[in-house]
């Protein structure tokens, strides 16, 4: 096809589009309501602002976010022994560990231990109520008294980070990531990791190590 030199000049003389240097906003917002936050914490930070997993030391160098949307600096656990569980509540492991959850907290509490339930959806969708509705369930049936925080991710890239130093600091059997719901990390008193257990071991058949952590005699 035959173009003339006007032509030429008229297509040369088109402006290219410029390509936007702008940096979509990064700024998700929580609902307002109360209990109603589903967006982990950690996840709002710019990666630039985030100190590398390796320079946390225990899990006293992290804050989370409660079921109401409060920033919780986990260093007030300090002098207490935890035990951390991702939770769900249509599990077919819900019934028996949150029942011995219950056992174990009213047993302990008054002795130094506090457990820390952070619902994940990320097992079968078995979590899929928003947050009131997580709590409600929790201490309607279950009488739960420990506090529930923030639902979040366990595994993946979007995994909130007390999780990733969790995992780093006690992989399982078949590798760091959490095998399903109700995996347990129980944490000492300076904020160590000191073991962790399956979804199917059961909150009491661990009392002795709890007593352990705790200092309790037998």
């Amino acid at each position: 096809m035959f173009f003339s030199s006007a032509s030429a000049k008229i297509i040369l003389s088109r402006r290219t589009p410029k390509l936007s240097t702008a940096i979509p906003s990064s700024s998700s917002k929580n609902p307002g309501s109360c209990y109603r936050s589903r967006v982990p914490f950690f996840s709002l930070r710019p990666v630039s602002g985030m100190a590398s997993q390796s320079s946390k030391s225990s899990i006293y160098d992290f804050t989370v976010k409660d079921a109401r949307g409060n920033d919780v600096d986990l260093s007030t656990y300090k002098g207490k022994a935890l035990l951390i569980v991702n939770v769900a509540s249509q599990c077919g492991l819900t019934n028996s560990n949150y029942t011995e959850l219950s056992q174990v907290y009213d047993k302990y509490k008054n002795q130094g231990l506090e457990i820390l339930a952070f619902p994940c959806n990320q097992f079968g969708g078995q979590e899929p109520g928003n947050n009131e509705q997580i709590v409600e369930f929790a201490c309607t049936r279950f009488k739960a008294e420990y506090p529930i925080f923030d639902k979040v991710d366990v595994n993946g890239d979007n995994a909130a980070p007390l999780y990733k130093f969790l995992k780093s600091s006690k992989g399982g059997f078949l590798g760091d990531s959490i095998k399903w719901n109700f995996s347990k990390f129980l944490v000492d008193k300076e904020g160590q990791v000191v073991d962790r257990y399956a979804p199917t071991t059961s909150p009491l058949s661990i009392e002795k190590d709890i007593k352990k952590v705790l200092g309790v005699s037998a």
